[in-house]
């Protein structure tokens, strides 16, 4: 069959393996909902029958959405990666609603120019919502409904590269048109619409505002220091954390220790001990058996000065990983207010669990929660102040999370 690179017990295996390793090393075992046995037996039957190795991935990725954790992913091979693709539209969901917020111009987006801040309403004939609901949410993974939705909106378009798309959209004065557009952006191409690491943007008043998009690595941090050498002239800091995914937890707590003057409390951590004799004493296994070492504090960074003036977090539902061990860290050293919406609610450190023929899988295996142990996997980081961000505000081109943010400095000082 054209594109197959597996072979059948390739794919048995693929899945065994899947099984294996989540049940006895995925963190949040006790919030899976499905019977994973089942899955187990579905997903072989279904890996037996001749299928492509698109195909076999998207079943895969519906078996891993069970697990509802944000961070894990099937990790496709390169092969495979570049035959999987969207257009270069960047779509964000607003009340449930997907809105094509930009795109990166080539030839195909020149001739159909896409109208910005246009609510995308069929995909193929097929209402968005619908299409949303039937085509893609069952492949994506989560652990808040909001979430899940969100990273839907995004990935939205995603399907074989080269095929095309017949879009119906509405653009900002309410009229609708179609649009065309090709599945030319494949996962081993650089996205366009990626935003830097770290951006700064200047507010009235002496308000430094600083979006943070990736904690991956320790550009952000490196980015923070080049900009601040020292917060002389910084009256108040806004942290914009609504895009932030993923990462390290060790990049998060760099930041935060430049913008305190006083130790902090980290975050607790365990990750799953499996005892095989338990089982012989029915007891418990290694869903309720944990190693973990000593939370402790994080110090302010010695090498540049700290920032101890008044700051404000910006969270969405799609702050994750380690932007959320950030937010539980700077809500219990009481450093200032978060607002916006409750965070994606997928904390832990990540693991990759090897394949056959360079595929792979993630998820999380070390168990995050507060420092005081309260659980946030699956509920996100509450905020101070809830600002949801709504279709009215989005084309008015009002950004009310920064601009209560602004608020809450000002009343401050």
């Amino acid at each position: 069959m054209l594109g197959q690179q597996l072979s059948a017990t390739e794919r048995g295996v693929a899945v065994a393996t899947i099984w294996a390793e989540a049940r006895y090393n995925y963190a949040y075992w006790d919030r899976v909902r499905s019977d994973w046995d089942s899955a187990l037996a579905a997903s072989l039957r279904l890996a037996a029958e001749p299928q492509s190795d698109l195909l076999f991935y998207r079943r895969l990725r519906r078996l891993v959405a069970l697990l509802g954790d944000g961070q894990s992913a099937v990790i496709a091979p390169p092969h495979l990666r570049s035959r999987i693709a969207r257009p270069p539209l960047l779509l964000e969901s607003v009340e449930r609603r997907p809105f094509i917020v930009d795109y990166a111009e080539n030839d195909e987006m020149r001739v159909a120019h896409p109208e910005r801040l246009a609510e995308l309403i069929a995909v193929q004939g097929i209402p968005a919502e619908a299409w949303i609901r039937d085509s893609v949410l069952p492949e994506i993974a989560g652990a808040t409904a909001a979430d899940r939705w969100a990273r839907a909106v995004a990935w939205m378009l995603e399907g074989e590269k080269g095929t095309s798309l017949h879009l119906l959209v509405r653009g900002p004065r309410g009229e609708p048109r179609g649009l065309s557009v090709t599945r030319s952006l494949s996962l081993n191409d650089r996205w366009p619409l990626d935003p830097p690491a770290l951006a700064m943007d200047t507010l009235p008043v002496g308000v430094a505002v600083v979006h943070i998009a990736s904690l991956a690595d320790a550009e952000a941090v490196r980015q923070l220091d080049l900009a601040f050498p020292d917060f002389g002239r910084v009256q108040g800091l806004v942290l914009d954390l609504r895009h932030a995914a993923a990462g390290k937890t060790e990049y998060a707590y760099q930041i935060l220790a430049r913008l305190s003057d006083h130790p902090f409390p980290a975050v607790r951590w365990k990750t799953p001990e499996y005892r095989a004799g338990f089982r012989a004493w029915n007891l418990a296994d290694s869903a309720f058996t944990w190693y973990g070492l000593d939370y402790g504090t994080v110090a302010p960074r010695t090498d540049r000065p700290a920032y101890a003036g008044p700051i404000a977090v910006l969270a969405s539902s799609t702050t994750c990983g380690a932007a959320e061990d950030l937010l539980a860290a700077f809500k219990a050293a009481g450093r200032g207010v978060i607002i916006g919406e409750p965070s994606a609610g997928s904390p832990g450190d990540v693991a990759t669990f090897a394949l056959p023929k360079s595929w792979g899988v993630q998820f999380s295996v070390a168990r995050h929660q507060a420092p005081d142990g309260t659980e946030f996997a699956g509920v996100g980081i509450k905020p101070d102040v809830v600002v949801v961000r709504t279709v009215n505000d989005l084309l008015a081109g009002k950004d009310a999370g920064l601009e209560r943010a602004r608020e809450y400095l000002q009343r401050g000082r």
